[in-house]
């Protein structure tokens, strides 16, 4: 053999030596370079100024939660149980952990937009930091860290929902603290980090129930492997972590269960005022098979314009179709090459007495986080929207970090370049074509990622030869080819509004959302339902989103759209209602003589006028207007009692249910038949305290309410 081919040889297999035991854990004054602390200051400050920009401009968000946070902050009982109103009679349709810091908030700063939003701002930072954190543990590199946490802190979807008050701040907060105490146990076996991770993945049910369980067979087979301690003993730690997740899980799953349900809300999302239904059913195996009992749809336009189904085309390329791709898609071909050379270079640690090799085992943690999860995602044939992706953004940047670490580290080798070149082509052309799908969208970015990419991908080849400064420029340019498009998506979802229930990040792309469009805050009027100081939103929205506080124009479609008008409005299924000035003082005079002043069908409709008002506003028939709760019955009672004043009827139909309840409707047939409609600011109201003279003659001749 020629020494020339030795030489290929050795460049093309030289092994990358990862360091096994000296893992840099100073506070930041020993073997950190300078620039360490103040690379991750400015990190988190970014991140920070792009969760907190215009968050006002968002106005209630998804007012379906600010209802919510509304009635936890007057009620202690409502906080607990995650009520819609203070009254407590029905729940939102997921646990209420995420609801808490922003009920916290809200009781000590009042109810704003502000005070709703920051809460998950600060999630957003302390994700970022923790994600800087583990894998600066994991490599010993604050530059593959700070990659890391940037890649998190840019993906759009993230952006997102880090500015918004959905439960998936809390939820990808508390599965990445999981991750990091994993890696901790890993360093040095410890029954306290072991136990903490249980109780983050517990903590993260209560945020978003049974998705935090998708983590669970990543942190498992990490630990299973690269724990340093005997095989017997790895299971006791791990069977220690899956009680102390029970525990911190089930504790108010229990409290639930045996609370008497006659005085406690009811349970929303079930049709038998159960918490294991809701659990296990609606927000369990339903969302995987699509059959969700009380679910509503309509439309028949999938997803994305893809025509496969209510919730859109399932498939490997799902994460990538018009819809979804803009939100988290830049740079998962990036981490998926990064992955499998990654493992591929650090393949001679092995395992054994090399189980302490961090950098495998965190390549290994992320990989499978990214793969479970995003396969799950990819084939799931019930509710599915494409803010949901926010769980692959902390995965995504790690693997960048750790994959991008590991190839600069080992840059002299052939098979390193020729990665590198891959990534940069896959991720640059990648860009070129997302930012395609919104072709009025800085026109000329896509052009620059395209030919900054292609240049960077031939000069990395030969990255090993280069001087440190002339490396270091290509690596710039590599920065710019494959961050550009997901930090200009980034921006632009920054400083736009988004709210109503279902949302996306970046500027519109034309495709079709949910029943064929992706409405925003439906419901015309002058803005009674507002936040305080925030301008008037009339009309209808498109995408869910607002710029500047306005609105814009839109077609929406489906359960996108909201009921416009004149004066304030209902907002359909998925956007809140908009309570004309008028309207608003109606419902607040005399509201101290009722329990509820007024009744809505379906928690948005009612979010709005309660948020008006700050009074406890009925959703009949929860989320969906599906749940049985309250049955006609219940309601005729709560009329007889002149517990509630007024209903509002509801401008747009809700589509049909999947074997949910018809009480709603029930409901809405019985007021309409024996109370009289009147027009307040554009909307149907009915006083409940003064029936129709041929109902008050039934109810004189029968002795109970008709």
């Amino acid at each position: 053999m020629t020494s020339d081919s030795t030489a290929f040889r050795s460049q093309l297999t030289a092994p990358f030596r990862v360091r096994q035991a000296h893992i840099d854990t100073s506070d930041g004054t020993g073997t950190r370079p300078r620039w360490a602390r103040p690379g991750l200051v400015g990190l988190l400050a970014l991140t920070a100024v792009l969760y907190l920009w215009a968050l006002d401009r968002s106005g209630w968000a998804n007012s379906f939660y600010s209802a919510a946070v509304q009635a936890g902050s007057v009620s202690w009982k409502a906080m607990f149980f995650g009520s819609s109103d203070a009254a407590n009679a029905i729940t939102v349709d997921k646990t209420p952990l995420a609801l808490w810091p922003m009920d916290l908030s809200v009781r000590i700063f009042g109810l704003s937009s502000w005070s709703i939003l920051v809460p998950q701002a600060i999630e957003g930072v302390l994700t970022v930091w923790l994600l800087h954190n583990t894998v600066r543990r994991t490599t010993g590199s604050n530059g593959a860290a700070l990659l890391a946490g940037l890649t998190l802190a840019i993906t759009p979807v993230a952006v997102l929902m880090f500015k918004f008050n959905n439960p998936d701040a809390m939820l990808v907060l508390l599965l990445t603290g999981a991750v990091y105490a994993t890696m901790r146990a890993l360093e040095k076996p410890s029954l306290r980090w072991v136990t903490l991770v249980g109780v983050l993945v517990g903590l993260a049910f209560l945020a978003k129930m049974l998705q935090a369980f998708l983590v669970l067979p990543a942190l498992a087979v990490v630990y299973l492997l690269f724990a340093h301690t005997s095989i017997p003993k790895r299971l006791g730690h791990l069977a220690l972590a899956l009680v102390a997740m029970i525990v911190s899980a089930g504790w108010w799953i229990a409290i639930v269960s045996v609370w008497p349900a006659s005085s406690r809300p009811y349970i929303g999302g079930s049709q038998n005022n159960s918490i294991l239904e809701l659990t296990l059913g609606y927000n369990g195996l339903g969302r995987l098979n699509g059959e969700e009992t009380g679910s509503v749809g309509g439309g028949g336009g999938g997803a994305g314009g893809t025509g496969g189904g209510m919730w859109g085309q399932t498939g490997l390329l799902r994460l990538f179709n018009s819809e979804i791709g803009g939100q988290i898609a830049w740079l998962m071909p990036a981490a998926l090459v990064l992955l499998g050379v990654g493992l591929w270079l650090t393949r001679r640690t092995g395992f054994g007495q090399r189980r302490t090799d961090l950098v495998r085992a965190g390549l290994v943690v992320w990989g499978l986080w990214l793969l479970v999860t995003g396969l799950t995602f990819s084939f799931m044939a019930g509710i599915f929207h494409a803010y949901y992706t926010v769980a692959l953004s902390p995965a995504i940047g790690a693997l960048v970090g750790i994959g991008g670490w590991l190839l600069w580290r080992h840059r002299d080798s052939l098979l390193a370049q020729g990665a590198a070149a891959l990534t940069v082509s896959l991720t640059s052309v990648l860009a070129f074509y997302l930012l395609g799908r919104s072709a009025d969208f800085v026109p000329w970015l896509r052009w620059v990622v395209l030919v900054v990419g292609v240049v960077s991908a031939l000069l990395v080849v030969g990255i090993g030869h280069y001087g440190r400064r002339v490396a270091i420029a290509v690596g710039a340019g590599v920065l710019v080819a494959t961050m550009a498009g997901p930090a200009s998506y980034a921006v632009q979802t920054a400083t736009t509004g988004h709210s109503g229930s279902i949302v996306d990040a970046g500027p519109s792309t034309g495709s079709s959302g949910f029943g064929g469009g992706r409405g925003g805050p439906g419901g015309g009027g002058n803005g009674g339902g507002r936040p305080p100081g925030m301008p008037n939103q009339n009309g209808q929205t498109q995408n869910g989103q607002t710029q500047n506080g306005q609105t814009q124009n839109g077609t929406g479609g489906g359960f996108g759209r909201g009921g416009g008008g004149m004066g304030g409005g209902a907002g359909g299924l998925l956007n809140g209602s908009t309570a004309s000035s008028a309207l608003t003082k109606l419902l607040e005079a005399d509201a101290s003589s009722y329990t509820w002043v007024a009744a809505a069908v379906g928690s948005n409709n009612a979010s709005g006028y309660q948020l008006a008002t700050q009074e406890p506003v009925m959703a009949i028939g929860g989320f969906n207007g599906s749940d049985p709760s309250p049955t006609l019955a219940q309601f005729k009672a709560y009329v007889a009692a002149k517990k509630i004043h007024y209903f509002i009827g509801s401008g747009s139909s809700f589509g049909s249910s999947s074997g949910g309840s018809s009480d709603s409707s029930s409901i809405s047939t019985w007021v309409s038949q024996n109370f009289t409609a009147t027009t307040v600011g554009g909307t149907t109201v009915y006083d409940l305290t003064q029936p129709t003279s041929s109902a008050s003659s039934s109810t004189a001749t029968d002795g109970s309410a008709t």
